[in-house]
Order: structure tokens, then sequence, then C-alpha cells
């Protein structure tokens, strides 16, 4: 695969079609002046064409964006200090680095985006990237230590980070208060990823994967620049639950942009549950979930949702547990505890507000208190990671810890016994496995944590091999054991079912679960351990990577069928993707056809339509009645208002239009002209099933607020358009299943629509009434030569499908005119859309204007 890249930005702000460079696959130089590249050789043996070679082996690419590039760097110096270099090498401990470790050199080539953790001078930043570039494969994107202050200590640290782990900023103490400064600096810092990712990207075969709360504004920026970029999100953090979320004032610019990736991922359907009542409480959407998969429509696009929580890497852990310093440790820490006696209990914690540490340490307090048996034989190892954030908080955590642990090594500890071991110096990753390896039970009591794998890590510790069972006194086919303490409120513990799950602020639980870990029989910990090592090995981070990556590539394979253009300014941009034959009705096309044509049939949807869905009026303007009445009056028109309204209230409402045909209840009752009589598009129908269906809607009308029912001469429906989204659409699932089984044996059918839930007769469809009107014409010898028919919902689509299917057919005229219109720019089996009732009111008037010349001029908008 060739690296194509946009090299002119001018190209895409002018429109015109971009140009390509022909740009060496690794992209010999690169400066550090935002989307532009540097000049390559022109030698054709250094340089490759636009097109892959057929000799050549290609390979998916995938650009993995992130906060932080895989790299550890190292300044070294020569020349008694005279120059200055930098030595680069992989960080080990990454989780993009093992990602790439698990998805093979063989089926795909990685390039990488992101910070270096150490500051790099301006004058070096050319070198730096060349360097990066040419031997890692990694882009760095170079910001100023203030930039860097303000967008990861302030806005990311300071603001998202708490709320995503539901703290309300209710006083400047608690979480930070929003600055908008400090948004400025994210959205500053996104854009800076955006044009670094322009520098390496070919638009139509790449993959891009961003990673976590950082960059979430980033998708708009490459959606907007490339409108059909392969693009992934994947969050490490949890989503708070909507009402925490809204409180955000930026709530809509993050959860557009995140809605211009493809595929987004969460670790646990509790994130992503959160994240889709955002999107159906702030947005109006909704979500629906075929053969497994999670997707959104949004702007006719689908928006997959991926809920896999990630694995460790499983090849890594298992060669530093063969290390013979790993080794050497877990001597030195089975001489410090097994060898005297003491069982081991182990927490591996950051420092950080939502750890739980305090937490743990008191329920070790109150494990001594309420069972003093343990006193003298039990130790909790608390290591403490260094805080990755800034702030007062970091350090009360600390404070608070350190007297928690002298308070009670104080009242519990004795010469040669201390029942809490703080480590709070930095381990290395062998020393850490060291203790997993000899620990009896590891404790993860976090109050609120996005995955955390240092459960993962344990187990694959506590499983061990040869040369470890050894020095613990294991035989090697002996099943290992394991036992972990869980909060409930940590993504892998809906993974880790074998766990004992706690509530971490519960102290009397927490000490309760170390009691019941440190008795419970060996052959339950080996049945526990052995279940969890099944999943953890299975579910490594390799899998989770293919996993995510085959339903990116599924979700994106439809772009090509696609058209797509942007709509909307600045972080409202999203892209309207649609059919390669849909686009928009234009008013001059069909006010020419219509003139020119003799034989009109012109059937129109009402509420959605002619009338805005969300009016509390649903009654017809004066100007909407004056429009359809002088179409009526043109001897060429045959105009049906088709609606799912009664018909005694359709019959009220458009009294005053003599000529319009009226079917009512979705064309089950027909009328021709307002002095004819009501005719019925199917036999009577027996309405018997009323009384099975009307007291299970009126249960759950009295259960969900809100909601009515529309009782119909044929029909009922449920409505739920003014109850909570979520509850409403919770129940209107749990409603349909509901009537689908007790009307089992009726002559009656159960649909939803568009916030509702109807019953009525089989057979009964908008599609009937378009097939008769169609044959009716014909039968008088007078096909249509022009028909328009215009909808906005589920069911305008069977008179889409009835006019579609009918230019095949003999009941209209030889190259007659069909324009099939949905309201609103999404899937539909029409040819064409408007964008509103409005624009659709305009288009109704210049029809009208043709048949009357005279008809004063539509309104103009203020």
């Amino acid at each position: 695969m060739v690296s194509r890249s946009y090299s002119n930005l001018l190209e895409l702000a002018t429109g015109e079609s971009p140009s390509f460079g022909r740009i060496n696959r690794q992209i010999p130089r690169i400066v550090t002046v935002a989307g532009l590249i540097s000049d390559v050789d022109d030698d054709p043996s250094e340089s490759v064409s636009s097109e892959p070679s057929s000799s050549s082996t290609s390979r998916d690419r995938i650009i993995i964006v992130a906060n932080e590039l895989p790299i550890r760097a190292h300044r070294i110096s020569g020349n008694g200090g005279a120059t200055t270099n930098w030595n680069f090498s992989w960080d080990e401990n990454s989780l993009l680095l093992q990602l790439k470790d698990g998805l093979g050199d063989d089926d795909f080539e990685v390039f990488y985006v992101g910070c270096l953790k150490e500051d790099i001078h301006p004058n070096e930043q050319d070198e730096v990237s060349q360097i990066l570039l040419e031997t890692f494969k990694c882009v760095p994107t170079f910001l100023t230590q203030d930039l860097y202050t303000r967008y990861y200590h302030g806005f990311c640290k300071q603001q998202l980070w708490p709320l995503f782990h539901y703290m309300l900023p209710l006083s400047p103490d608690l979480g930070g208060r929003f600055n908008r400064p400090l948004w400025q600096a994210y959205v500053k810092v996104n854009k800076i990823f955006a044009d670094k990712i322009m520098e390496v990207i070919n638009p139509e075969d790449d993959f891009v994967w961003i990673h976590d709360y950082h960059l979430m504004v980033l998708p708009t920026f490459l959606r907007k620049r490339f409108n059909r970029v392969k693009l992934g999100f994947f969050l490490h953090s949890p989503f708070p639950s909507s009402e925490i979320y809204r409180t955000l004032p930026i709530r809509e610019e993050l959860l557009r942009a995140l809605l211009n990736s493809d595929l987004i991922g969460f670790h646990t359907f509790d994130y992503a549950r959160h994240f889709l009542s955002c999107c159906s409480r702030m947005f109006g959407l909704t979500y629906e979930s075929k053969r497994g998969y999670i997707g959104i429509e949004y702007y006719g696009r689908t928006i997959s949702i991926k809920i896999l929580p990630v694995g460790i890497h499983m090849g890594q852990l298992q060669s530093v547990l063969s290390l013979g310093k790993t080794e050497e440790k877990v001597s030195e820490v089975i001489k410090q505890f097994r060898d005297r006696d003491r069982i081991m209990l182990l927490g591996v914690d950051d420092m950080d507000i939502f750890k739980g540490i305090s937490l743990k340490l008191l329920a070790m307090e109150q494990l001594l208190m309420t069972h003093p048996e343990w006193e003298g034989k039990v130790v909790l190892v608390q290591i403490a990671n260094p805080a990755r954030g800034r702030g007062k908080d970091v350090k009360e955590v600390r404070d608070e810890m350190k007297a928690t642990v002298r308070r009670i090594n104080n009242m519990f500890g004795r010469p040669g016994y201390e029942p809490i071991v703080l480590i709070e110096e930095p381990l290395k990753f062998y020393e850490r496995i060291a203790y997993y390896t000899v620990a009896e039970c590891c404790l993860v009591t976090a109050v609120r944590d996005g995955m955390n794998l240092i459960p993962y890590e344990y187990i694959v510790s506590r499983q061990g091999n040869d040369k470890l069972d050894k020095l613990l006194g294991w035989e090697s086919s002996a099943p290992k054991k394991s036992m972990l303490v869980l909060s409930e409120f940590i993504g892998c513990s809906p993974s880790l079912s074998g766990a004992i799950r706690v509530n971490p602020w519960n102290i009397d639980a927490v000490a309760d679960a170390m009691e019941c870990a440190l008795e419970m029989a060996d052959a339950e910990k080996q049945l526990r351990h052995e279940k969890h090592f099944r999943y953890v090995s299975t579910h490594d981070v390799g899998y989770w990577a293919r996993s995510f990556l085959q339903d990116l590539e599924r979700t994106c394979r439809d772009h090509v069928r696609q058209r797509c253009w942007g709509i909307g300014f600045g972080l409202s941009f999203r892209v309207v993707a649609l059919d390669l034959n849909f686009r928009k009705l234009a008013m001059e096309h069909i006010i020419s056809t219509y003139k020119r044509t003799k034989s009109r049939a012109i059937l129109l949807d009402y509420d959605g339509t002619l009338m805005p869905q969300a009016s509390i009026d649903k009654g017809p303007t004066s100007k909407c009645l004056e429009t359809l009445d002088t179409l009526c009056r043109d001897k060429k028109n045959t105009v049906f208002i088709v609606s799912a309204k009664t018909r005694k209230t359709l019959a009220e409402w458009f009294a005053p239009c003599k000529k319009l045909s009226i079917a009512a209840e979705h064309g089950y009752f027909i009328r021709l002209k307002q002095d004819e009589e009501w005719e019925t598009s199917l036999p009577v129908a027996d309405c018997c099933w009323k009384q099975i269906v009307q007291p299970v809607m009126k249960l759950y009308t009295e259960t969900t607020d809100g909601s009515t029912i529309e009782d119909r001469e044929t029909a009922l429906g449920w409505c739920y358009e003014d109850a909570d989204p979520d509850f409403g659409s919770c129940q209107a699932k749990e409603l349909l299943d509901h009537l689908e089984s007790v009307l089992a044996n009726e002559p009656v059918t159960v649909k939803s629509g568009q916030s509702i839930v109807e019953v009525k007769p089989q057979g009964v469809s908008k599609g009937l009434v378009a097939k008769r009107l169609l044959s009716a014409m014909q039968e008088k010898g007078t096909p249509a030569d022009f028909v328009l028919c215009i909808g906005d919902d589920r069911s305008d689509e069977d008179m889409f499908k009835v006019i579609s299917s009918s230019m095949a057919g003999p009941s209209i005229a030889p190259r007659a005119e069909i324009f099939a219109c949905t309201v609103g720019k999404k899937p539909s089996k029409a040819k064409y859309y408007l964008d509103d009732p409005s624009e659709i009111a305009r288009l109704m008037h210049g029809l009208a204007s043709v048949s009357r010349p005279n008809v004063p001029p539509y309104p103009s908008q203020s």
C-alpha cells in the first residue's frame, strides 16, 4: 500500500480536486510546520506511483493516535558535552506498543502520532521527527510547555477526568469548574494532532484509531478534511451517566465530535449505555442492535458501538516472569513474608482520588479489629504508583494514606510485624510482578476506574512457571490458585466473575470479603483462578485490537457506496452520507416538469411533512389550506392527503378544500371528494381485538409519564413523544413484544413508528392508497405522467415502494416523471429529500403558483 497525503490545504479550501505528490512509503523527511511535507527526490528508483504495483505486498495501514507516543527518550552527550543528541527506544509497557505486537507485522503496518514525554528544543524537532519516523514510524506532535500544561494538566485532568469519573464540580475544590481558555487550548491541541495526521495519511485506504478522552474532538477535524476517512475511537475511561455528562457546557461539541467516528469503543456496557442515553436525550438519536452489532443512525451514517474490555500482553508478561531478576525478587519477597509465616494481601494503585486506597486501609483495620486472630499473620502490601496528575487533591490523598498507615501500624503493629507495608518508590515491572506472584489475594477497591489491568496481571503472575513454582514450593502439575477482591465500579469487574465483588465505600463489606478470601478452601480458589486465567489468556490485547479493527473495517465497508458532504460550522460539523442516487429535490427541476405534464398524482403525508412533528397545534395553517385548495382546483391534478389521523379529524381540518382526496388511518378509509362517501380499502374490520389491546396500553400509559393512547376507529396507537426518551423507548419495545404475544392469533399487525406503537388491521398500508390512485387514473384513460409523493416516516416508505415499482408497470404513462421525496437526509426508498416541512411548504406553494399564476409569493423566513 502506498502512502499518499494531501500536501496542499488550499486545494481543500477552494474545493478543487486534491493533488497527490509522489511520496516515498517511508516519507523521507518531515518538517514541523503543520500540514506541510518536505520535498522528495524525483529519482524514479526512490519514489513510487500513486497506485501500488502488482509486485508489492499490500498491507493495511493503521495510524494510531494517542496523547503519548510509545517511545522512551534519553538525552545523551558526546565529545565532552559539545554536541547533544537523543537516544530513543520503545516503551515496552505502553498499551499502544502491545497493541501493535498483538496485531502482528504481517497484516498491518502501524504508524503512531502523539507527544513525547520529554521536552524537545525547537532546534532539534526536525531531526527528532526524522529519526522517529524512519526508525519507529512515529510522528511526534510538539507542543509548547504552556500549551501542554493548559491542555493536559488543565482541561484533561482538571475538568474531563474528574467529570468522567462521576465528580460534579459543585465547588472549585470538587473537580474543575469549566474554564473556557483551557477548553480553547484543548481544541487547539486536537487541531495540531489533525495537522500531524495529515502528513502521513492516505485518506482512502488508511484506518485511523484514536485513543482516549485527550483527543475527543479530533474526529471532527479529520472528518471535516476527509469525509470518508475510516475512523475509530476508543475511550479508556468511564463515560458518565447522562445527568452528569450534560453538566458540561461544551457537551454537544464533544458528543458531535465522537459521532464523527465510524466506530466508538467502550470497556463495558454501562459506559456504552450512558453514551447512548446522551445521544438519545441531547440529539433524539436512537440505536438498534442488528445481528449482535449496536448501531446509531446519524445523518445517513451508521456509527457502530463496540463493547470489549482491553486485555494484557501475555507474551510480554510471561517473558518477564521468566527473567532471572524476577526470580531473585520473588525469593526476596518470600523471605520477607512467607518464610515469616505472613499471609500477604496486595494492593497496587495509582496515587489519585478515585483509587480508594484509604478505603482499603480502613477495611484492613476493620478486619484486624473484628478478627483479631489474623493479627500478626496478615500483611497488606500497598504499592502506590506515582500520580499522573497534579494538584492539591493528590497531596491530600497521599497525606491521608500515610496518616492512616501510621495509625493502623501503631495500633496493631509489634516488633517484627507491621500490618501494612507501604511502598511509595516507583517499582520496575518485574518487581511488581514478584509481589503479584507471592500475594495470596489482590485487592482493587477503586471507587471509579475505566478498566484497571492490575487483576489481569495478578492472575497471569499467579499462573507462574516451573521455576517460580519451585521457589514457592508448588508442584508444577498442581492447579494454581488466586483470589481477587474487586470493586464493582471498575471496568474489569464484569469480566472476572469469580472475584469477590464489593462496594468499596462499604468498609464492613470489604473487610468481610478479605476474611472470605483468607478462609476460602484451596479447591475453590483453584476453580476461580482457572476460570479467570482461561478468560485473561484468550482475551489478550491482541484479541482486543483485532476485534476492534475487524469491526472498524466492517463499519467502513459501505463508504465507497455513499455520497458524502459536510454541513455545519466549527465543532458542529457533521457529514451527511447518502446513497449515490439520493439527492435533494431541486425546485426548478420539479416545477419545469410540473408545467409540461398533463395528468398529475400528488400524495402527501401530514404529520412531519406538511406540519412539523413537534407542533403543539396540529391543525393545518390557513396558508397550507390555501395552497392545497389551489392545487386541487387544477384539473390536471389529483391530490391525496394520506395520514394516520381519523377521518373525522381530517374532514374537519380540510373542510375548505372541497376537491381534496383524503386517506385516513393509513389508508383504511378513503374519500375522493368532500361530497362523496367514505370507502374502505379492505373489508370492514372486526375490532374485537381492541378489548385485548386497550388494557395493555392503559397499563403502559399509567407507568410512563407523558405517554397517551390514540384511539381510532380501526387502530390504536400508544404515543410517547412527550415521555422521557430513554424510558419511553424502553417501554415501547416492551409494549411491542407484549402486544405481539397477546395478538398472535388476531388479524392485526403491531408496528413501531416515530414515538408511537400502533396496532392496525392486517394489510392496511399507505401503499394501498398509492396503488389505488394510480390504477384509477389509468382506468380513466389518463395515466399519471407526473407523480409526487412526500412523507417523513416508516409508514410512508410503503408509498415510495409502490410508486417506484410502478415505473415498470402499465399503471402510469410511459416516461412518466416520478418524485418520491422523504423529509430529512436519511436512508429511504425515496430518491429525493427536502430538509424540513418549511421547504415542503415552499415547494407546494411553487407548484400552486404554476396552477394559478396570480398566487401571492411565499413569505420569506426572517
